[in-house]
């Protein structure tokens, strides 16, 4: 078992760079257009995925907060997000006016 272990490796790689490049956008692609990088990954099992992951793409340094690239806004968790704690904020505040106001209309 041991010994197909690094074809399984050699695999898995090409399988997640192959995945990768189709899956990237067309304007993050570098050097190369994207049908030649599918190619190079396919036709080269260690090269191919290898020179993809590392200069195939436009690659963003993890962290930083605030706006990526183009101006998407990165993934906040809800407990950092202040956006999401004042919608909290405001529901609350509206369930405790409307049961205020229950309150206020059973007397």
């Amino acid at each position: 078992m041991l010994r197909y272990l690094p074809f399984l490796l050699i695999l898995a790689l090409t399988i997640y760079a192959f995945i990768d490049c189709l899956n990237t956008p067309e304007e993050e692609v570098k050097h190369l257009p994207k049908v030649v990088w599918v190619i190079i990954i396919l036709l080269f099992s260690i090269v191919g995925p290898v020179v993809w992951l590392f200069a195939g793409k436009k690659r963003s340094a993890v962290g930083g907060g605030g706006r990526g690239a183009r101006g998407r806004t990165q993934w906040v968790a809800p407990d950092d997000n202040p956006e999401f704690l004042k919608s909290l904020r405001d529901e609350q505040e509206k369930n405790d006016k409307k049961d205020k106001d229950r309150d206020q209309d059973q007397d």
